[in-house]
């Protein structure tokens, strides 16, 4: 019996993606269990592994089993369906296809929405994800949580921020993700402009992350106080988290939003939308805003920080929150294991049925 775990798209630019694949199914993460990475290299490879040799593998092997935790399983996966789990990172790609480029419409959001439509089994984040892709799933489809322990991946100290001068002039604001329309950056550039307008002249912020599709990074050149620093080493994402008094997230939905979690260990206030699954990931450590109202958001924003003691109030917010979500991950981890070792095993006696059938 082998348990393969596609891997053919890590080793590009490490983003939310590729993040989740080496926290929840590495080799050590998926400890005592025995299981085959399947890797590739370049794209052009990656898309034929996918496609073809995923199958070819499947097909070869009646007792093998296969994870997929970043694309979506290719339709040709779909004949072996009870062998194949996937992971579920979020439903953008149904519910949100003005954002998506050509490429991820064409490679992407047909199998995911076939994958939802026929598989009897998935992983998710959040439960967030998992009461959106319901809607899209078999009503006797069984849906996991497995949530990814958040780890302090830029070695970030919020020891020391309490002490920090209380007026935090000029404000700095920062913000993590690819720069393409479903992170709605734009919306976090107006915000700072308000901002600016209303008791904070000179607050500036500062966005990490590689210039996806679309055109937000063009505009977001023009914004006053906005600098788009690129891609980043996780040394300079460090450092500009550590500068900033405030995270601001503004994505029109995530599945999860790793990287608010990930900023809580620099102690920072974490700003994110009104939305269910940024309630469910921040608990009550967050700061919830209507992003269609950029003057009430650096309202909400500038209340928030007013108070004399609202540097060492969010530390304390930050360092409770991220102890809950990292017990709800042990938890899912332990039934997650369960549950392979489970479809393993079922596995194994369907395909020594088989052969006791053929030898008769």
């Amino acid at each position: 019996m082998t348990i393969y775990v596609d891997h053919t798209h890590l080793g590009r630019h490490v983003t939310g993606l590729e993040r989740i694949t080496q926290e929840l199914f590495s080799e050590a993460a998926l400890k005592p269990l025995d299981v085959v990475p399947v890797t590739s290299r370049g794209t052009r490879q990656m898309i034929t592994t996918q496609t073809l040799g995923l199958p070819a593998r499947l097909a070869a092997s009646s007792n093998a089993l296969l994870l997929c935790p970043g694309f979506p399983p290719s339709p040709l996966l779909r004949p072996f369906a009870e062998r194949v789990l996937p992971y579920i990172h979020d439903d953008f790609l149904i519910t949100r296809s003005a954002d998506l480029n050509i490429r991820a419409k064409l490679y992407m959001a047909a199998p995911f929405r076939m994958a939802l439509k026929h598989y009897p089994r998935f992983l998710t984040n959040s439960r967030d994800t998992l009461r959106k892709i319901s809607a899209y799933t078999r009503s006797d489809a069984e849906i996991t949580l497995y949530r990814p322990p958040v780890r302090n991946v830029f070695n970030l100290q919020s020891t020391g921020r309490d002490a920090r001068d209380v007026s935090a002039a000029p404000l700095r604001v920062v913000a993590l993700g690819t720069v393409e329309p479903r992170k709605n950056f734009v919306t976090a550039g107006h915000i700072v402009g308000a901002l600016r307008q209303h008791g904070f002249p000179g607050a500036t912020l500062d966005i990490v992350g590689r210039k996806g599709w679309g055109d937000d990074w063009t505009t977001l050149e023009r914004m006053p106080g906005v600098t788009l620093h690129g891609y980043q080493s996780a040394e300079n994402v460090t450092r500009l988290l550590d500068q900033a008094d405030i995270f601001l997230c503004t994505s029109h939905d995530e599945g999860l939003g790793l990287p608010l979690l990930e900023a809580q260990y620099a102690g920072l206030p974490i700003v994110a939308p009104n939305a269910p699954v940024f309630h469910e990931v921040l608990g009550t450590s967050g700061i919830f805003i209507d992003m269609s109202d950029h003057g009430n958001a650096a309202a909400q924003i500038g209340a928030a920080i007013a108070t004399p003691k609202w540097r060492p109030q969010y530390v304390a917010a930050a360092n409770q929150n991220l102890a809950r979500w990292n017990a709800l991950a042990a938890s899912d981890h332990d039934t997650v294991i369960d549950l392979i070792a489970e479809l393993a095993a079922g596995a194994n006696r369907r395909a020594a049925s088989k052969d006791n059938v053929a030898a008769r």
